[in-house]
């Protein structure tokens, strides 16, 4: 989509911003579920570390865009460990994306409505606010988990609209998953953006099909 991000803020009524990747580094998440997950799962398992990784990541990638897929009780069960343990243990990793939290505090400033709309499990989502404190930045906070849906389908869209009662067509929604951005567009949603440095410890990502930014700073 060709449009520019800076200026679709100016036509901005309400900012909605993805979590994981999009406010907050996606390197926390790497590293708890194909790191710290695929070891535990290797101990649990005895299971040498490279076949539990190739184990576990069809795992993954068979509900990949499910709610589940985001649901920390659905993998508890179905590993046979607390997987929300293993987040808490390394939460002193979890930070803002560089210039985020600045980024925040500007937009809290604005007569913007400005929503966080995740699909991180309300654990995970308790768990990096209580670290971070970023709660008061946002006119409120949602997750996919209390709808039954993810952002992935449609059902989530309606609900959100439902809830909220947003303008699709002055509606800025900003997300690192390009299945998500492609379900926002298909709802109606004008202006979707998509974050191409999520992830401070990986490569900048390639982005064709949509409007996107390095990081969200770079809306300003």
């Amino acid at each position: 989509m060709n449009f520019d991000p800076k200026a679709a803020m100016q036509q901005c009524e309400t900012l909605m911003l993805d979590m994981d990747g999009t406010i907050l580094d996606l390197a926390f998440d790497n590293y708890v579920w194909k790191q710290l997950v695929v070891t535990r799962y290797a101990e649990h398992n005895g299971l040498e570390y490279r076949v539990a990784r190739d184990r576990l990541y069809a795992k993954y990638m068979s509900i990949q865009g499910d709610l589940e897929w985001y649901c920390l009780d659905h993998w508890s069960e179905r590993l046979g460990f607390d997987v929300l343990k293993l987040h808490h243990e390394v939460h002193d990793r979890i930070e803002y994306l560089p210039g985020a939290e600045s980024f925040l505090a500007t937009v809290r400033d604005s007569a913007v409505r400005v929503l966080l709309v995740t699909n991180s499990h309300p654990d995970t989502l308790r768990l990096k606010e209580e670290t971070l404190k970023f709660s008061g930045y946002f006119d409120a906070m949602y997750s996919s988990h209390s709808y039954g849906h993810a952002k992935e389908r449609q059902e989530f869209w309606q609900a959100l609209q439902d809830e909220e009662g947003f303008d699709p067509e002055t509606t800025v929604f900003v997300d690192d998953t390009v299945p998500v951005l492609r379900s926002a567009l298909e709802y109606g949603i004008k202006m979707p953006v998509v974050v191409t440095y999520p992830d401070t410890s990986e490569p900048l990502r390639e982005n064709g099909e949509f409007a996107g930014v390095t990081g969200v700073q770079d809306l300003l």
